[in-house]
């Protein structure tokens, strides 16, 4: 439990902490138009490598703890932390979670998004199920505001999840990020004692993170050694945002064309290191 050494972000390094956001932003975006049947998710790691590089920046994820790509990209039961390789083929149907993550300059963004693979709209459960994980998010967004405890904007993700009649992963979460990928604090997406001892300050930056199961809570960690699937084969969705308490309020640095972030801390391409 990271709950110690919440570290405060100043105007400076959340222009930095900001541009990192816009690139893997605008990654997910680019990686929509490329998430089809027949496409694989090591092409698309592929892709996203050379987007990060071309940004000027590097993957949050490659070498993390030895993770080996840029993103993770997690299928159908899959919850988190997958592997991208040329041999998973996406198919008509799937959902496909992608999680990723710039480094500028050493500070770090960190977003995710569930894709819905194929023509026209997903439809019945699945439609459902990324609905209330965008929900989630959204509320756990609306409640983050300075002095608040922790813990509302955990029990708000719990409740859009709950009221609709599926399950929070209890046992991943959201935490802080900019100086290093995961930092103080935890945000679990039910709340916990813990959460009533922390209050929300200007300055910190939150990845938000509510992973969402049709099915069981529970959780198995596959033979790689990296990727967490739901026990019961239901599928999951994950959707994330890094977000930062500014003027009182939640201010997302990691929404595309967000312009209240760009307002306050870009245009993107004026921020620098010497800023």
């Amino acid at each position: 439990m990271m709950q110690g050494n919440i570290r405060i972000k100043s105007h400076r390094d959340l222009r930095l902490i900001y541009r990192a956001c816009q690139v893997a932003g605008r990654l997910l975006g680019e990686l929509g138009l490329r998430i089809r049947p027949g496409a694989s998710t090591g092409e698309l790691n592929e892709f996203a490598e050379d987007f990060i590089a071309r940004a000027g920046c590097k993957p949050a994820f490659k070498g993390y703890q030895g993770f080996p790509a840029a993103l993770c990209t997690s299928i159908n039961e899959e919850i988190v932390h997958g592997i991208p390789s040329r041999q998973r083929i996406l198919e008509e149907g799937d959902i496909l979670s992608v999680d990723t993550g710039a480094v500028l300059d050493g500070f770090y963004s960190d977003t995710a998004y569930t894709y819905y693979v194929g023509e026209g709209e997903p439809k019945g459960e699945t439609a459902q199920l990324l609905s209330v994980t965008r929900k989630a998010l959204a509320d756990g967004i609306s409640a983050v505001r300075a002095g608040a405890k922790l813990n509302r904007v955990s029990e708000a993700i719990a409740r859009a999840v709950g009221r609709e009649g599926f399950k929070v992963i209890r046992d991943l979460t959201g935490h802080g990020v900019g100086y290093d990928l995961h930092e103080p604090p935890t945000i679990y997406n039910y709340p916990v004692p813990a959460g009533e001892n922390i209050r929300l300050r200007n300055g910190m930056v939150l990845a938000l993170e509510p992973m969402v199961s049709r099915g069981s809570e529970d959780i198995l960690l596959g033979e790689d050694g990296w990727t967490y699937r739901t026990t019961d084969g239901s599928l999951a969705a994950h959707f994330e945002h890094t977000v930062v308490v500014w003027d009182g309020k939640a201010v997302v640095l990691t929404e595309e064309g967000n312009e209240k972030a760009r307002c306050l801390f870009g245009p993107v391409e004026e921020a620098s290191a010497k800023t």
